[in-house]
């Protein structure tokens, strides 16, 4: 899956990812009017404007990028028809040739570990076939349990043919807290890296590995020196936008040739018609604005790597 990650990014020239963070109320009136006529102010009206709402965005955008991220918790919330919304997502989004990136940051050992890395990436048994549940293409995953919490989905990934991407240094202002504690010379977040790149040494694509590395844009100095720790490693840049970060600051997250790195972009990308930039197309044609702060972001990005 890496493999097509780095061929999508190729083809769209666009090393960006949209998260797809839908919260009730980025969803323009006229959804949410239609979703309750038909299912009342239920969880399930709830979770049919967001559906609706997604589709509309990945509509206007499908063609641009090369992948999305959507948030499980902002399903979650809805209980189990937001997790349905969930699934119609991820399924749609497949049949537009979108890669996923299921962000679920999922950590825990043993069996439960195991299982999370099923419901997934993975495939679970039901009687004599193997049926996969959630099937999203790449997951977040949080390391700080140990390799007793990232195993089990290593060894599901290379069965698979499918990705991850482990949280290094991430772009909340506490992140430091625990992730820039010292360790002897080295900082948390440096030696996670290593072991990032350990675990990734044993499951490589043609160019980098299948084990990627979440690593906030909020936070450039850093991703200049885990870029060097973890050199096979796709890194995946939150924070762009909304949380502070631009182009500008990303070049140090890349290679010399432009690949390496994809920057995720949310709430700059799917409220965009919120935004005073956009604001001239109106909530009516929020998708529209949604694909011109895509192309925005797109021209931000690539025009800082050809300047550096």
């Amino acid at each position: 899956m890496i493999n097509k990650l780095v061929e999508k990014i190729k083809q769209t020239k666009a090393p960006i990812v949209v998260g797809l963070d839908p919260m009730l109320s980025y969803v323009p009136e006229h959804i949410t009017k239609k979703a309750y006529a038909e299912y009342g102010e239920t969880l399930k009206g709830a979770a049919e404007a967001i559906w609706l709402y997604n589709r509309e965005l990945i509509d206007h955008i499908h063609d641009l990028i090369p992948a999305v991220k959507p948030q499980i918790a902002m399903y979650e919330q809805f209980g189990v028809e937001g997790l349905i919304t969930f699934q119609k997502t991820v399924d749609y989004c497949h049949e537009k040739n979108l890669i996923v990136i299921g962000d679920v940051k999922r950590g825990d050992i043993g069996s439960t570990s195991a299982a999370y890395a099923t419901a997934h990436l993975g495939k679970v048994q039901v009687g004599a076939k193997k049926i996969p549940a959630f099937n999203e293409d790449f997951a977040t995953v949080n390391p700080y349990l140990g390799s007793d919490g990232i195993t089990p989905f290593l060894d599901v990934c290379k069965e698979e043919k499918k990705g991850l991407f482990i949280l290094v240094k991430t772009s909340n202002p506490s992140s430091g807290e625990f992730q820039d504690q010292m360790i002897g010379e080295k900082h948390l977040y440096e030696m996670v890296g290593e072991r990032v790149a350990e675990w990734g040494s044993e499951l490589m694509g043609d160019s980098y590995s299948y084990v990627g590395a979440v690593v906030g844009a909020t936070y450039p100095e850093q991703g200049k020196l885990l870029r060097k720790v973890m050199p096979k490693s796709f890194i995946l840049v939150p924070g762009y936008g909304a949380q502070g970060g631009k182009g500008e600051d990303l070049v140090h997250f890349f290679d010399e040739d432009g690949l390496g790195a994809i920057v995720n972009s949310s709430r700059g990308i799917i409220t965009a018609y919120k935004n005073e930039a956009y604001a001239s197309y109106g909530a009516e044609h929020f998708g529209e604005a949604a694909r011109a702060a895509v192309l925005d972001m797109i021209a931000d990005i690539n025009g800082a790597l050809e300047r550096r």
